[in-house]
């Protein structure tokens, strides 16, 4: 953010660079979702402060927007200053001469002072007021009325469904001129076969497969009820989610997969380093399974930890209406873990109901592709509400996978004290206690959490919504479930070890060994960006690339559900060559590890959070920003916000011919993948 003198002072300039705040997590933010900035000042040209007058220090402060209340974050001078921590959502930056540093509030002159970017999403707001008596400057009338006709024909092309408007929150109303728009596409809702006696889901089960057994799994229709509503959705065995599959460490277990849905689909093992002929990945390394086909996989399993499997076809549908389940897998070393009383398996997704069921989804492209498709009930295994029960003083073990398609959680046991303990391929160096977890689409986290009390704790997502017309962020809570904790003490107590944080020095070695590859340039650089073609007006004329880092929220449901893939495509571009999406030809021997740069660049339309999943390899998340990550975990997903740079040390294992894509299933499905091959030795 950029800071500005006072008339009197024009040869004096200041940045402050919003940089990363240390966490285990790839976004770092307070319980309640406040992104938590480390601020540092650069300044030049500042005079010594008594030719100002009666001064002696320069002080800067953080206020919030309307100036209403200010934090004193500390001495600056000419150069550079670490002023420290700060998690206010939008703030001012106000720096003043002050008689002496000890100073409480804000008394002496003016110097500089800045705005924070986030503030600029008021410049939404700002567009629509009217400049003069009269209408909006963005009103329907101002769009041709072909436009407008062409955007509300289609729906009843390929069947009876029509397109029915979507939840808005009463705090996001449509932007004029939307209220006539319906997506260029016709609108998809599953349809069982004529007949079709069709079965009432059920609760996820377990599955425990040794090396060398088989599962029969088979994709196909359920009815649900949520929230009084009635729907047709998908599972994996007619269950919810699909059966948590729990097998050992260095299996191979065979997968009979069977799709009696009505979409050409498969199964991808996400995050699992399998041999490529297994991945799952729909025109890479099979063709899709079709209603009615079978594909058999083998999978291995070399790494612990929790996984997931999910179709790797129109994830925006298939996905988003509940195929998807869990693959745990049991490490081989003993003590891998420390101790805990019990264990429990939480998938996180939600959906997007109207009054009468699922919002449709297109038919020929996916619609919500300028922010994902975030739904209005938030799931948890496939149920608006969990409820869990434990013993008092009891450690838990939380394996958590954001099943998602474009939401990020926030996520808190209110009242219990939680640490992370492993990422999605892996432990950490070292645990670490957090205040809540902060898990992106595709993600998975292990997390031990603590109840030393009686009564009830609940699981809530704490974040902060973005309403992008006003620009304004407001905090949003939703509870998850609640877990009873009852006077009966467990068997074992297990509190001293949940009190230390434990260092894995086995991940310390291994990640020391990899330093020499961590330093110098990167060898791989990718861009992510987007384009637009075709837009209503309406929504072109809303995309400024005014921007927020994260997007807890769909701050934009209209604008977002008129927007297909046959309008946006979002774009990974190779720096050194240009090339883009797949046109990006890389090419890696077995065994390289490769530093791999990835800028989300902020400047674009419609820029945004991206968590781009890197198939059958592994990685380190090694800085942000220029900011080194102290405390890594091998993954297979990282969540990259807005104008942020990411540097990656991935380890080229695995032999094949493999996908890079962002795991926001409608920007997958809008074009943001790309393929890399990987040769054997």
């Amino acid at each position: 953010m950029a800071l500005f003198p006072i008339p009197d002072l024009p040869g004096v300039s200041g940045v402050i660079s919003l940089l990363p705040a240390r966490s285990p997590f790839d976004v770092a933010v307070t319980a309640d979702g406040r992104t938590r900035y480390r601020l540092v000042a650069t300044i030049d040209g500042l005079p010594e402060p008594r030719t100002l007058g009666d001064f002696g220090d320069y002080i800067a402060w953080a206020y919030t927007l309307s100036l209403d209340s200010a934090v004193k974050l500390g001495r600056v001078m000419n150069g550079t200053v670490d002023l420290g921590e700060l998690s206010y959502a939008q703030f001012r930056i106000l720096i003043s001469a002050e008689r002496r540093s000890a100073v409480t509030k804000r008394e002496g002159r003016l110097v500089l002072r800045g705005t924070s970017p986030s503030a600029r999403l008021r410049a939404h707001r700002d567009l629509l007021q009217p400049s003069a008596p009269g209408a909006l400057r963005d009103s329907a009338a101002a769009m041709p009325d072909d436009m407008t006709a062409a955007s509300s024909m289609h729906g009843q092309e390929t069947s009876e469904l029509v397109w029915s408007m979507p939840p808005v929150p009463a705090s996001m109303p449509a932007m004029p001129g939307m209220a006539a728009l319906t997506p260029p596409v016709a609108p998809f809702l599953p349809v069982a076969p004529q007949g079709a006696d069709i079965a009432s889901a059920r609760p996820r089960d377990t599955v425990r497969l040794a090396s060398g057994d088989t599962l029969q799994l088979e994709s196909g229709f359920v009815r649900r009820s949520i929230g009084g509503r009635l729907l047709t959705t998908y599972a994996y065995n007619g269950r919810y989610p699909g059966p948590l599959i729990e097998t050992t460490q260095g299996a191979t277990i065979v997968v009979r997969y069977h799709n009696a849905t009505d979409l050409p689909s498969s199964v991808h093992w996400h995050g699992v380093r399998l041999d490529n002929a297994f991945d799952g990945a729909v025109g890479v390394t099979q063709l899709a399974v079709p209603p009615g086909g079978t594909y058999l996989y083998r999978v291995h399993v070399p790494d612990a930890g929790v996984f997931w499997y999910h179709p790797h076809a129109r994830e925006d549908i298939q996905q988003s209406l509940g195929l998807y389940g869990n693959l745990l897998v049991r490490p081989s070393a003993p003590r891998y873990y420390a101790p805990a009383n019990s264990e429990a398996t939480l998938m996180l997704s939600d959906l997007l109901l109207g009054g009468d069921g699922p919002t449709p989804y297109g038919a020929t492209a996916a619609t919500h592709v300028l922010m994902g498709r975030f739904g209005n009930v938030l799931l948890v295994n496939g149920e608006p509400r969990i409820s869990l029960h434990v013993r008092r003083g009891s450690v838990v073990r939380f394996f958590l996978t954001n099943a998602a398609t474009a939401r990020p959680f926030n996520l808190s046991f209110v009242g219990a004290r939680m640490k992370v303990v492993a990422a999605d391929v892996g432990r950490f160096e070292r645990e670490e206690y957090v205040s809540s977890v902060v898990i992106a689409p595709a993600q998975r986290y292990t997390v031990d959490v603590f109840f030393p009390r009686i009564g009830t704790v609940t699981l809530e997502n704490r974040v902060q919504a973005l309403a992008h017309l006003a620009g304004t962020f407001s905090p949003e809570v939703d509870t998850l479930g609640t877990v009873h904790v009852g006077p009966e003490k467990p068997p074992h107590d297990y509190s001293a070890q949940f009190d230390r944080l434990r260092r894995n020095s086995d991940v310390v070695s291994e990640v020391a060994s990899l330093e020499a590859h961590a330093s110098g340039p990167p060898d791989r650089t990718l861009m992510l960006t987007m384009r637009t073609k075709n837009l209503p007006a309406a929504v072109a004329n809303m995309l400024l690339g005014i921007n927020a880092a994260m997007d807890w929220n769909d701050g934009m449901p209209m604008m977002n559900w008129l927007t297909t893939s046959q309008q946006v495509e979002w774009v990974m571009r190779d720096v050194a060559t240009g090339k883009e999406n797949m046109a990006i030809d890389w090419r890696f021997q077995e065994g390289d590890v490769i530093k791999l740069r990835i800028f989300n660049d902020p400047s674009s339309s419609h820029a945004m959070d991206h968590p781009i999943h890197l198939h059958g390899q592994r990685f380190l998340v090694l800085a942000r920003d220029g900011v080194a990550v102290t405390n890594r975990a091998w993954k297979d997903t990282v969540l990259i916000p807005a104008g942020e740079t990411v540097d990656l040390l991935a380890q080229m294992s695995n032999p094949g011919r493999w996908m890079l894509h962002c795991h926001i299933a409608e920007h997958l499905s809008a074009g943001m993948m790309m393929a890399f091959t990987v040769d054997p030795h």
